[in-house]
């Protein structure tokens, strides 16, 4: 019986010492089978592996790392991210962690999860890691661009470069970075070089069309434009750009029409580029007097951001529309009409006749005379330079200086210049000594009066 005894004793122990050995043994066999795991697509499997060694060692950080690659994997970003930040705080490099892919990793979570700074330094210490690497380079450039750090980005788009020539991308931000900065010429190299090396790479055209608006060739920008419009995410912008353009070019109806497409092709109608479709739509408007139709857009721009440029000033000016009819035919009426009310208000308020009338892209311009009975044109002591502006925007200085060179190099006796806003306290002091009368919004209103309205 003793002896029995004994023997389940000696057996029990040396089952115990077994079960100690293998224990011990397939701990790191366990972490060894995780790449398998995770090449198999056993993600679940690579995480119930990593957790169980982590319970039995918590500062196991190999098995951490491969914890953190298999909730990548498993499109787990945040746990990643935690377990990635603890290898990256606590771990040393000595050879089980491949240090490059891990640095990899944990740049890009850093930059999902916007902790740029941080991405940054992974990414250099990725470029000593692995020197001939353009691409560490090329992402450190575009954080620091989005951090608007400019100068650092594109320096390192430059290095980016120099390891890879054939990068067009780096091409296209330092062409996008030197536009900013307003350096046309090297930004065009940049860009045209971008073009070369990816056609179909339509921002190059975006920023190039940019460039051609920003120096005056207006109608290779719009072809330029027109070629970035085929990029679904740059579409929009394309086109507001393109409209501005075509309005540049006094081509307004053509940029009404532009505008239109961005505004009926839009799926959100609070999208900035609609917004500023309509704004510049509502300038069209202005333009060719479709007064109405302007504050439509003005106020559809109002309902989803009060603040947008100068919306709200643009509709308290034009609010007076609904109970003054002078200032509304002034501001509205089609250019013939236009001109006859302006021949009305100068007789009532200067007894002056109109003898030569011209359509101007701010309103109209006049020469008249004191002696309807006399040949005006002998008579230049007597002719007066009148200009009628109809816009919402205070008159500067530089249309009073304009006219007063008018009147010297054409020997006219007096300018006089209607508004139907105010003059600028520049313009004012200008013209008092000068022969120059202003006739600012309020004392307009006045006149409209002695026309009958």
């Amino acid at each position: 019986m003793g002896f029995i005894v004994v023997i389940s004793i000696v057996i029990s122990i040396i089952i115990v010492a077994l079960y100690v050995t293998v224990k011990t043994l397939s701990a790191p066999k366990k972490i060894g089978g995780i790449p398998k795991l995770l090449k198999d697509g056993k993600y679940l499997a690579a995480q119930r592996v990593a957790k169980s060694i982590i319970t039995k060692d918590p500062k196991n950080y190999v098995a951490h790392y491969y914890l953190g690659k298999a909730y990548l994997k498993d499109n787990k970003s945040e746990l990643a991210f935690m377990e990635y930040k603890n290898v990256n705080e606590n771990a040393l490099f000595n050879g089980e962690i491949p240090e490059a892919d891990f640095r990899r990793s944990m740049a890009e979570l850093y930059r999902k999860f916007n902790q740029k700074e941080d991405a940054i330094k992974e990414y250099l210490l990725l470029t000593k890691l692995e020197p001939r690497e353009a691409s560490h380079l090329f992402n450190a450039a575009e954080l620091y661009e989005e951090a608007g750090n400019n100068k650092m980005a594109i320096g390192f788009y430059q290095k980016a470069l120099m390891l890879d020539k054939k990068n067009s991308q780096a091409y296209t931000a330092v062409g996008r970075i030197l536009f900013r900065a307003k350096n046309f010429k090297q930004a065009k190299q940049a860009l045209e070089t971008g073009v070369k090396l990816s056609p179909d790479n339509f921002e190059n055209y975006f920023y190039l069309g940019k460039i051609c608006k920003e120096t005056k060739d207006l109608s290779s920008a719009v072809k330029l434009l027109e070629k970035a419009e085929r990029d679904p995410v740059l579409k929009a912008k394309a086109l507001v750009e393109k409209g501005t353009c075509l309005m540049l070019a006094n081509q307004i109806d053509k940029a009404e029409d532009t505008f239109m497409r961005v505004i009926t092709n839009s799926k959100d109608p609070k999208n900035n580029e609609v917004l500023y479709a309509r704004y510049f739509l509502a300038s069209c408007y202005e333009k060719n007097r479709k007064i109405e139709k302007a504050i439509e857009q003005w106020e559809t721009i109002f309902k989803i951001n009060n603040k947008f440029r100068d919306v709200a000033t643009k509709l308290g000016q034009y609010k007076e529309l609904e109970t003054n009819d002078g200032i509304k035919d002034y501001l509205t009426s089609n250019n013939n009409e236009f001109v006859e009310l302006g021949k009305k208000i100068i007789a009532a308020g200067f007894n002056l006749a109109c003898q030569k009338a011209t359509i101007t892209p701010f309103g109209c311009a006049m020469l008249a005379s004191e002696d309807k009975k006399d040949n005006w044109m002998n008579s230049k002591k007597h002719i007066y330079y009148v200009l009628f502006y109809r816009s919402t925007d205070v008159i500067e200085d530089t249309v009073v200086r304009k006219v007063s060179d008018e009147l010297k190099s054409k020997g006219y006796s007096r300018g006089i210049i209607f508004a139907s806003s105010d003059f600028s306290h520049s313009s004012i002091t200008f013209a008092e000594s000068r022969p120059i009368t202003l006739v600012p919004k309020d004392q307009l209103e006045a006149l409209f009066k002695k026309v009958g309205y």
